[in-house]
């Protein structure tokens, strides 16, 4: 366990990736030939389908080939999907819950980074040959399980903490020629405006709402004029139907227009961040509700960024001359949500860390740092966000370190941070020794193996 400071025993937030969920779902046609229970937890399954694909990801991720020198990572996979259920059984036994509104927004959140990287929520859709809607709900499971189990994790090592002491000692074992080589990285922030579309264009867009709604009340079908006209691809072949939610599960400005009709009343028309709603009441059902609309974007072919550059030349000014921070300036000024409440900065894809390699920096901010020092602000530059829209940014290069072997004095965060990450598993190990005979378990003798279940490995 000492050949790298960046991976750790457990794998379960890379197996329950929802890049993994979405493309197994994809393949599920051609894995039938695998499909078979091979581990059972109390009521929770695992596949054999599952388990080839988790293994095949990961190897696919670390750039590597199916051999038989890699075959005991897949027991290492097995063995942490199996302590994963038993996190979930135990949650059952305890009463361990989360909030249904905290797994709707984190899996929004892992959605809008999905359809990030494939250019957009249609193009999500069109790949998937899903609504955006059906992979929610296909999905939701899956991301409450996880959150579930990452809850009971936290619970188990909340306690848990590394002495510099213990700091030293964990880097000291790792062998001489097994240290990391860390190329050059950087820690980014930025803040970003986006380009508006005109008032002339939210109004056409009202309007046309305006004709709809009228069209309605002449006796006009809602769900028929849904079907020709709205602009959400993921509820627009369904009449516009989006199924029912729960408070605080839609935006608040739909939310509270829907929340005022009965069945069947039409809600006058809403503008929310997504564009401007025509909504109708179908159904109440307890805490739940069922609502279909029409949705119409202001067109955006002719927005104009040069406001959004001289919004971000007066911030930038204010930052330079010491008149503000720029995490204050982010928090409030960046119309990036993602970013805008950890004062802009950016992290890698790959580890969740604010130290990008620079080999992982997209080409647009990769020229803009080349020649900055660190704490220098860019001027304004232009860019396209992955869903299309256009946008400014200014850019704050807070930290570049040179290529190097990882050492305490550069690298002392990242290996304290792997020494806690070894000394939770063990812990975790630990609860697991103390509550594997407390649910069912039965694994396929195929594995017999892997050896999931003994503990003292």
């Amino acid at each position: 366990m000492h050949n790298t400071i960046y991976k750790t025993k457990n794998l379960a937030l890379l197996l329950l990736s929802l890049i993994t969920v979405f493309t197994a779902t994809a393949q599920a046609p051609t894995q039938k030939k695998l499909d078979g229970i091979i581990a059972k937890v109390d009521n929770h399954v695992i596949l054999r389908s599952e388990l080839e694909f988790s293994y095949l990801q990961y190897l696919a991720q670390n750039k590597q080939q199916p051999s038989e020198q890699n075959e005991p990572l897949k027991c290492e996979i097995l063995k942490s999907m199996v302590q994963e259920k038993l996190l979930l059984a135990r949650a059952e036994i305890d009463s361990v819950v989360v909030e249904e509104a905290a797994v709707t927004g984190e899996l929004n959140r892992r959605i809008e980074y999905l359809a990030s990287q494939v250019g957009g929520t249609e193009r999500l859709e069109q790949y998937y040959k899903k609504s955006i809607k059906q992979l929610r709900d296909e999905l939701r499971r899956t991301v409450r399980n996880q959150m579930v189990s990452e809850k009971m994790q936290r619970d188990i090592t909340e306690k848990v903490t590394v002495t510099p002491k213990e700091v030293r000692r964990y880097f000291n074992q790792i062998p001489a020629d097994s240290l990391p080589y860390f190329s050059s990285e950087v820690q980014l922030s930025h803040i970003v405006k986006y380009a508006e579309v005109s008032r002339q264009q939210k109004q056409a867009a009202r309007q046309q709402l305006e004709a709809l709604r009228e069209r309605i009340v002449a006796g006009e079908d809602f769900a028929t004029l849904a079907r020709e006209y709205s602009q959400d691809p993921g509820s627009a072949e369904a009449g516009g139907e989006l199924g029912f939610f729960k408070k605080k599960e839609l935006v608040p400005e739909y939310e509270a227009a829907a929340l005022r009709l009965e069945p069947g009343q039409m809600s006058n028309v809403i503008e929310s961040m997504f564009g401007f709603h025509l909504i109708q009441m179908i159904e109440r059902k307890g805490q739940e509700f069922n609502t279909r609309h029409i949705l119409i974007k202001p067109a955006t072919a002719r927005v104009d960024v040069q406001d959004a550059i001289a919004a971000l030349d007066s911030v930038r000014t204010l930052i330079v001359n010491d008149s503000i921070s720029f995490a204050k300036a982010a928090k409030d000024f960046s119309d990036d949500k993602n970013t805008k409440d950890n004062g802009g900065t950016l992290m890698s894809r790959m580890t969740g860390s604010s130290y990008i390699p620079m080999d992982e920096v997209e080409p647009g901010i990769f020229f803009v740092i080349d020649t900055m020092k660190v704490g220098d602000v860019s001027k304004p530059v232009t860019f396209t966000t992955p869903d299309g829209r256009e946008a400014a940014r200014i850019i704050q290069l807070r930290y570049k370190s040179s290529p190097h072997l990882a050492n305490l004095r550069d690298d002392y965060q990242k290996i304290a941070a792997a020494a806690l990450a070894q000394k939770r598993d063990k812990a975790v190990d630990e609860w697991f020794r103390k509550n594997i005979d407390t649910v069912f378990i039965e694994i396929d003798p195929d594995y017999d193996r892997c050896k999931v279940l003994d503990l003292t490995q």
